[in-house]
């Protein structure tokens, strides 16, 4: 491919990728199920957290309050990483490793398709409007207001439920994991959804169950994707076996 040919695929990749984070947003915004819903939904995880012994998101938000400068980083955090990290990474693995992208891509394109459903079938508050005592630590540390009706207007404050910081952390950290030849970078690959997790829960964006359902979003996404391709390469097989033998 010629260097026209290249960069306008180059082109065509960041467009496919502005598509699927604006796309997202857009359908993450019209899944709105309503305050009351999605209370209710808040609700019921943090029962099923507690009968879990898991509810401990306050504690998280707390011991975070304890280390200066902290809960701004992380508030920070939360608006630019989900967004930075996934393309900082999209765009390493379309540089450097091209065969795994398509892959990627998809996967993401598949947790995101996920996530929407899960947004419209169970709207969910976050911990920080659902009235049980955790703050909302964006607006306080940070200059950005998420319960301003300007803020608001852009996203769905009741999409909680999947975490797709989660997922989306979980695809681009195992991206690097098994793509990254230096062993600095697998283990930040590693790490970088765990941390991904301290600021979604210290911030008060998502409860624990939020994230485990992110999690089951990315291995449903991956499931798709790579039995997608399996089905793919099966049926080239067999086209190919029903192919004449030359004489």
């Amino acid at each position: 491919m010629d260097l026209h040919g290249r960069r306008t695929r180059a082109t065509l990749e960041i467009f496919a990728v502005a598509v699927l984070y604006l796309g997202g947003e857009l359908f993450r915004g019209l899944a709105d199920g309503g305050r009351a819903a999605a209370v209710r939904h808040a609700d019921d995880i943090v029962r099923a957290e507690r009968a879990l012994h898991i509810f401990d998101e306050a504690a998280v938000q707390r011991g975070v309050h304890h280390l200066y400068g902290l809960p701004s980083l992380l508030g920070y955090a939360y608006l630019t990483v989900h967004l930075a990290g996934t393309v900082a990474v999209l765009v390493w693995v379309y540089r450097q490793r091209r065969y795994a992208y398509a892959r990627v891509r998809n996967v993401l394109v598949a947790a995101n398709a996920f996530g929407v459903a899960g947004y419209t079938l169970f709207p969910t508050a976050p911990p920080r409007l659902a009235g049980i005592g955790i703050a909302d630590t964006v607006s306080h540390a940070t200059s950005i207001d998420l319960t301003s009706s300007l803020t608001s207007s852009f996203y769905n404050p009741y999409a909680a439920f999947p975490s797709m910081h989660i997922a989306f952390a979980l695809v681009a950290g195992l991206a690097v994991w098994k793509l990254a030849h230096r062993r600095r970078w697998r283990v930040a690959g590693a790490a970088y959804p765990l941390a991904v997790l301290l600021v979604i829960v210290a911030t008060g964006n998502h409860f624990f169950l939020d994230a485990a359902a992110g999690t089951a979003v990315a291995a449903a996404a991956f499931a798709v994707v790579i039995g997608g391709e399996w089905m793919r390469s099966r049926a080239r097989s067999v086209r190919a076996e029903s192919l004449p033998t030359p004489a």
